[in-house]
């Protein structure tokens, strides 16, 4: 009984000590999940987000590093962690005698904060982790950024009449306020980048100026990826979008390229009567949004040769005032939930409503994207629909003044929906393209009479113009 007692006890003490032998034959080598790590795009002095990796000892012994180094200490701005010990200048950038037994493995974590580049276009940036084996060899994992330098405005109260025009991306901190009596022009080309909670109020004006071949963009500061295939740039919710506030007259966006915010544009309750519109949008984009894409409550608003698509609320939500609206595309794809809105919705709840709506293209995912609803009999409710392709139900012949000359979509093509009328619509990897495709019902079927000269990627229009924001490229 004792020989089996101390038998059992020495092949305890044999296994313990296989478990803990460490090799120093130069054919044991530690693996990695990723040889480099690449940190995407980031703005200079701004901080990415964590990326991580796994060093796996796959050998038939413990390995030992003499040394883990970050190569290049502090000149390149990635700190690292490796198995729970910081590189960073109190230890020298390193640390020495990490052990990994066979068959375990050890996490690092890599972030960069670059310093600014001074140069216009993205600059690379990259630095290596070195580990040193006992055995005498060296195993590295290269880290590679590129380094974007920005122009930062945080909280920005506009003072005076100001004009922003930056082929440098600037960077939005806590927002921008437009007082009344101020204008904010923005200039074609710049690119303003809100981060998380920051967005515009306006009680003055805006006016962004865009070029057809020059637009004005307004989007998150993400740039890095939630997944390997899927840019932050194409998730919602990511900024608070503009809201125009009552008061608020002549904001004018042409050739403006808004996306990834809560709510694109919210406009406030005013006047009817005034001066001027509210809201002047023509040959722009309102991109999936996390809330409305417009939402106009008793304002004028006129809207030409834009798209308003992808929202979690209605793609456009006309609630109360005039609205014209004429070569638009509303289209309502919206991936993140399926009890999503509707691609239009007008309504006169709490004012009277008149609505003009002509050639343009109303569709989506569901069977029915154009939404009237009635608030009040004591409320006028005016809209018509003229020369358009709407995804809804056949309007009953009683109500035909109000949709003349439609092209209704089949609805009962649950399938494809309104995707086919379009170039591209990728639900995998979050890529449309609203341009029409050859066969779709919309070409030549636009009013001439009525058409606009130009579309959203200012193209002339032929005498036989399309409904929607594009004109078809191959007639």
């Amino acid at each position: 009984m004792m020989i089996g007692v101390l038998i059992a006890s020495a092949g305890m003490l044999m296994g313990c000590s296989d478990d803990e032998s460490f090799s120093t034959s130069p054919d044991h080598l530690l693996s990695f999940s990723m040889d480099t790590v690449r940190m995407d795009t980031v703005f200079s002095t701004v901080p990415s987000s964590t990326r991580s990796l796994w060093a796996y000892n796959r050998s038939g012994d413990g390995i030992r590093c003499s040394q883990v180094r970050l190569e290049r200490g502090n000149q390149s701005g990635f700190r690292v962690n490796v198995n729970g010990t910081y590189l960073g200048q109190d230890n020298g950038y390193q640390t020495s005698g990490l052990e990994i037994r066979k068959k375990d493995s050890i996490r690092i974590f890599v972030e960069v904060t670059t310093p600014r580049s001074g140069q216009v276009a993205p600059q690379a940036v990259s630095d290596n982790i070195v580990f040193s084996l006992e055995s005498g060899k060296e195993q590295k994992i290269n880290l590679l950024a590129y380094t974007w330098d920005a122009q930062k405005i945080e909280g920005w109260q506009v003072t005076r009449d100001t004009t922003l025009q930056s082929h440098r991306p600037i960077v939005i901190y806590q927002g921008i306020t437009v007082p009344e009596g101020v204008t904010l022009t923005i200039g074609a080309g710049t690119t303003l980048y809100f981060h998380s909670g920051a967005g515009m109020d306006v009680y003055g004006t805006l006016v962004c100026k865009g070029r057809a071949d020059s637009n004005v963009v307004l989007r998150g500061d993400r740039l890095d990826r939630m997944f390997d295939d899927l840019p932050y740039d194409r998730v919602s919710g990511q900024w608070n979008g503009i809201h125009i506030h009552a008061g608020s007259l002549g904001n004018h966006l042409s050739y403006t390229d808004l996306h990834g915010a809560f709510s694109g544009i919210t406009v406030d309750s005013m006047d009817v009567s005034a001066s001027a519109p509210a809201l002047q949008i023509e040959a722009s984009t309102v991109h999936n949004c996390q809330g409305y894409g417009l939402a106009s409550h008793h304002a004028v608003v006129n809207l030409r040769n834009s798209v308003f698509s992808n929202t979690l609320n209605d793609c456009v939500w006309i609630n109360g005032g005039q609205a014209t609206i004429n070569h638009c595309t509303l289209a309502q794809f919206y991936p993140f939930d399926a009890e999503r809105g509707a691609a239009i919705r007008f309504s006169n709840q709490s004012s009277p409503l008149v609505l003009s709506c002509r050639n343009s293209l109303i569709t989506g995912y569901a069977d029915d994207e154009l939404m009237g609803e009635n608030g009040t009999d004591a409320l006028s409710m005016e809209y018509t629909f003229d020369h358009c392709v709407i995804r809804t139900p056949a309007i009953t012949s009683e109500d035909s003044i109000h949709f003349p000359h439609v092209i209704y979509e089949n609805v009962k093509d649950t399938v494809n929906g309104g995707k086919k009328q379009f170039l591209r619509v990728d639900e995998n990897h979050l890529v449309y393209d609203f341009r029409l495709k050859g066969n779709s019902v919309a070409i030549n079927a636009a009013d001439a009479s009525t058409a606009l000269p130009t579309d959203r990627d200012g193209l002339r229009r032929d005498d036989k113009p399309d409904i929607g924001a594009y004109e078809y490229k191959e007639k």
